[in-house]
């Protein structure tokens, strides 16, 4: 009896393994475009690269998500001004919630109230992350943007398993040699995970006076390019440290759009045609 009751316990549980993936290809189907943020290290500005990139993208007229895929440190809705917001549900489904340029954006901070941890070990974040992408109604899109957490653990790892379709990965750097060095694995990870590579991303390079647009080497610039060439990828542009990015993002506003003529909008703007183009080539 205990043998019949496993075996139909694991029969159980193959045919809602199956239901789930055939769940999550069909959202996903319908969905042109995914790209993933990511970057060995924390701290290097990925996820407002991600919601920026998003809005550019939002600003042509194209359908966009945006999937915070960061389980422990969400910080997606703050950047886009959602926080405290609920998702809402009725019988079909849940739905992302409404961003700036009518975005969708999904992020497990919307479940959580304010200040509260998420302290979950490996499966339960994959199956997090899982649901996320099929169980929410997202739609038909143009593009999907994953902001996922520094490393290679178990949130990457998810993403790259549970979309071997993936467009590409952009990867974000700053420009000092130890975020390179951590960085780089970043870069092994999306090789070996067989996820294409659009290019680097270096950002915080340099320091531009709001006053006398006179550019001043806080750390130093140059180590992203230089890892770019290092392992062959292509280095997309180099974004300079702005005030105006600082206070964009606090105030939930991305600075593609409130400051588009300053200095890190129109590198910003240089970095988004050259994924125009990876895009076009594909």
């Amino acid at each position: 009896m205990a043998l019949e009751r496993n075996m139909a316990q694991l029969e159980a549980y193959k045919q809602q393994q199956s239901s789930e993936q055939k769940n999550l290809t069909e959202k996903m189907g319908k969905i042109n475009h995914k790209i993933a943020i990511i970057s060995g290290k924390g701290g290097v500005g990925k996820s407002t690269v991600t919601v920026n990139l998003a809005a550019a993208f939002a600003q042509m007229g194209n359908k966009v998500g945006v999937l915070d895929a960061d389980i422990h440190g969400p910080s997606v809705p703050r950047l886009l001004g959602l926080e405290g917001q609920i998702v809402k549900t009725d019988s079909t489904g849940a739905y992302p919630v409404e961003g700036p340029l009518g975005m969708k954006v999904m992020s497990i901070d919307f479940f959580l109230s304010e200040d509260t941890p998420t302290i979950w070990r490996g499966p339960l974040k994959m199956r997090a992350i899982r649901q996320l992408l099929g169980d929410i109604e997202w739609g038909e899109l143009d593009f999907l943007f994953i902001d996922l957490p520094p490393g290679t653990g178990d949130e990457p790892l998810s993403i790259a398993q549970l979309l071997p379709e993936m467009d590409g990965v952009v990867i974000v750097t700053m420009p000092t040699g130890l975020s390179s060095a951590v960085v780089k694995k970043a870069i092994t990870f999306a090789e070996r995970m067989n996820m294409p590579i659009i290019g680097v991303v270096e950002n915080m390079s340099g320091f531009v006076c709001p006053h006398c647009g006179k550019k001043t080497e806080i750390f130093q610039s140059g180590a992203g390019k230089k890892m770019a060439q290092e392992t062959g990828v292509p280095f997309l542009g180099s974004i300079p440290i702005d005030p105006t990015v600082v206070v964009d993002s606090d105030k939930g506003h991305p600075f593609i759009i409130t400051h588009n003529d300053s200095a890190a909008a129109k590198a910003f703007t240089e970095i988004v045609d050259k994924v125009q183009t990876y895009l076009k080539k594909i």
